[in-house]
């Protein structure tokens, strides 16, 4: 990438932290900004999945988990891992399949309308149930994308924004991450995921915010299921309560708390590396009210933006908080 930008000779490194992995790296470009080791970096996700055939894909994004603790032995993949949380929230808050489908009713919808996005195709909540079962309860399409892509963000000190003049900057207003156990027998709730919470209290703690504060977000759905559990996990509502937020049309534009404004990865895509970036781009794009078309632009009042990027199961967790 540095020989293909001309950049030679700058300090490089390379970030893994399975799907979290672009907002790894983002948050070393903003660490390094911030100590003073550096004025400008340019943080680069990419992801090429399509080199192999989808089992194989299947496979090597299965060793993200707990590889020695449950896929070597048992052969659970992700589906599986998101269907065990999906059916204990079906059987502690009453969630249902429908509920799971109306997510990607509207990251489809959002999709549709998103150029950059992989699936350009309106669904409905009958073709949604009606799909194959993948990992019940979750069909086909609860499940995000197998698909290449990448994105690229620049990230500059107050110093610099001023001398390159740039026009409507985005600061990053606050950051937080945190982990959780790999061994999912040992998690403390299958009905959220822990990793979520702290990293998201550390964020909003920074950034001298609250939940409700927050105008829109990009939370991590790779199953439609996580996107019901970061509404919670994120504080955008009560325990139990996500799939009433989907069900009133809260997270649609023009609702309480506009989600996935561009997809998500349910119908953007999950190009792995890609994603965390992809976050930033579309956030900043809101913040700065340069979306169109116009349908997925959200009404700002606070110009408050979230991005909550998870790797593995919940193994780790980047919450980053923007402000314009």
């Amino acid at each position: 990438i540095a020989d293909y930008c001309g950049i030679s000779g700058a300090g490089l490194a390379r970030f893994e932290a399975a799907c979290a992995s672009g907002s790894a790296a983002f948050l070393a470009g903003y660490t390094a900004i911030a100590s003073g080791t550096a004025d400008i970096v340019l943080v680069v996700g990419v992801e090429k999945m399509r080199e192999v055939d989808t089992p194989t894909a299947v496979e090597l994004i299965g060793r993200a988990g707990s590889y020695l603790w449950e896929f070597e032995n048992f052969g659970l993949t992700f589906p599986g891992y998101y269907a065990l949380h999906a059916t204990a929230h079906m059987a502690t808050y009453g969630t249902t399949e429908e509920d799971l489908a109306l997510v990607a009713v509207k990251n489809h919808h959002y999709a549709n309308m998103n150029p950059y996005a992989h699936l350009h195709e309106e669904i409905t909540v009958e073709k949604a149930l009606a799909s194959p079962v993948v990992a019940w309860p979750l069909k086909l399409y609860d499940c995000c994308t197998i698909c290449d892509g990448a994105a690229a963000v620049v990230l500059a000190s107050e110093e610099k924004v001023k001398e390159l003049g740039v026009d409507t900057p985005v600061w990053v207003a606050g950051v937080g991450f945190s982990s959780d156990t790999g061994n999912l027998t040992k998690r403390q709730s299958y009905v959220g995921l822990l990793a979520t919470v702290r990293a998201s209290q550390r964020a909003y703690k920074m950034a001298g915010i609250g939940p409700d504060d927050v105008d829109c977000a990009t939370v991590h759905d790779c199953f439609t299921i996580a996107e019901i559990l970061a509404y919670e996990d994120l504080g955008f509502c009560r325990k139990g309560e996500g799939p009433k937020l989907i069900r009133e049309g809260e997270t649609y534009v023009g609702g309480r708390i506009p989600v996935n404004m561009d997809g998500g990865l349910k119908a953007k895509g999950h190009p792995i590396g890609a994603t965390g970036t992809s976050m930033i781009v579309e956030l900043t794009r809101q913040l700065r009210e340069e979306v169109k078309p116009r349908g997925r632009q959200v009404p700002m009042r606070n110009y408050v933006a979230l991005a909550h990027n998870v790797g593995g199961t919940g193994h780790y967790c980047y919450v980053t908080v923007l402000r314009r």
